[in-house]
């Protein structure tokens, strides 16, 4: 038996080659981005003015002018137009091109404009306080060929709108790993059976199937029995076709638990069983000689949820070149005693202070079977293994599967 430290390591440490593949902006949102973006020119690429009001030279307001004569209207989209005299102005839209021989916005809320003889004119009624003022300078968030997003950055709606104004309607991404989601166990039934008294719906494999869907991978599921025959064949034809094989049940000790058996029978080398840690303890991780990489989990849906999150999902984002996440930590809201000399994963209720301290509540739970007690939860608190008492205040590694 291994500490959840080791398994982890070993875990990231194997890596698979994925490719890279196009897709357009519509497709590509969640997925990692397999090539940096530039700027194609400045942000913004002009003069942007960001009030509606007037445009005048601000030289001729400190010279005394206060009243200015309309010269004529600045829309946005428009090519920019050009102030002929020092003592007229423009009218100028949000987010227009500044019209050229202007340098300073007056918002309408400042200017008062009265109309003689057919003529329009615009009095200041309160001082601009600077040249450029109310307006986004050209070039003032980025210049042509910076680097806007980086490689390996999970692409979300705020890197999806740069990439398109950049002219990207396409983006390079890393290709999701085919992976096989299979379950095993006799008393497991579809969704739509009405499960006989020694039976039970299948809902680890749904569990597994929506987390990969969150990271922007499909999986395909598969339910095999428990009969070592069958599992060798299955498993063995799996290998050939998948990436990754993540399955659910039949790692223990068990009289059925034939999984690590065929495994090695297959050529997947076994990298560790079993983990101190609770729940998860029996998990299985091997890796085949011709590339596949294998997670066993242990059945019960509680250990799914924290093999899936403390596990695979960190390995994922590192085989799709993502950036690490972030390493979140909480505190207790109360003292928790936890004997056994193992890595102990908490259920708990996250909560964040006024001044922005993550707080979690234990939650509890009816053992690593009661899949609906994490309901109440936002995630697992990762308490150590080398002390029994954990108290209120206490600042613990934090693994969320909320949003």
């Amino acid at each position: 038996m291994i500490t959840v430290d080791e398994a982890f390591a070993r875990i990231i440490a194997q890596k698979i080659e994925l490719p890279v593949t196009e897709l357009s902006l519509e497709e590509a949102v969640g997925k990692v981005l397999g090539e940096p973006i530039y700027a194609d020119r400045d942000f913004p690429p002009y003069h942007r003015v960001t009030m509606d009001g007037i445009a005048i030279r601000y030289e001729a307001y400190q010279a005394g002018e206060d009243t200015f004569r309309v010269e004529g209207l600045q829309l946005a989209g428009a090519p920019a137009q050009t102030l002929t005299s020092k003592d007229e102005c423009l009218e100028v839209m949000t987010g227009a091109i500044l019209p050229k021989n202007t340098d300073t916005v007056i918002r309408y809320e400042d200017v008062s404009i009265t109309e003689r003889r057919g003529k329009r004119y615009a009095h200041i009624l309160a001082a601009p306080k600077m040249r450029l003022q109310n307006v986004h300078q050209q070039g003032s968030d980025r210049r042509a060929t910076d680097l806007l997003i980086p490689e390996g950055t999970i692409l979300s709606p705020a890197e999806i709108a740069v990439a398109a104004s950049v002219g990207k309607s396409s983006l390079k991404v890393a290709e999701a790993p085919r992976v096989a989601i299979i379950s095993t166990g006799d008393e497991l039934v579809e969704v739509t059976q009405t499960p006989l008294p020694h039976q039970i719906r299948k809902s680890n494999s749904y569990m597994l199937q929506a987390a990969l869907r969150e990271q922007g991978v499909t999986a395909d599921v598969f339910h095999l029995a428990d009969d070592k025959a069958l599992l060798l064949n299955e498993l063995s034809e799996k290998l050939k076709k998948y990436a990754v094989l993540v399955l659910s049940g039949g790692v223990s000790k068990g009289k059925a638990d034939y999984i690590p058996e065929i495994l090695q029978e297959l050529g997947v080398e076994q990298l560790f069983h079993e983990v101190a840690q609770r729940p998860g303890k029996p998990f299985w991780f091997g890796k085949h000689a011709a590339g596949p990489v294998v997670f066993a989990l242990p059945g019960n849906p509680v250990s799914t949820f924290v093999c899936y999150y403390k596990y695979i999902q960190p390995w994922l984002r590192t085989v799709l070149g993502a950036a690490p996440a972030w390493n979140l930590q909480a505190h207790l809201t109360t003292e928790v005693t936890f004997n056994p000399k193992l890595t102990y994963f908490l259920p708990v209720k996250i909560f964040i202070t006024a001044n922005g301290i993550w707080r979690a509540q234990p939650i509890t739970i009816g053992g690593s079977g009661d899949f609906a007690g994490l309901l109440a939860a936002d995630g697992f608190l990762e308490l150590p293994p080398d002390q029994m008492k954990f108290s209120a205040g206490e600042s613990f590694p934090l693994i969320c599967f909320r949003g």
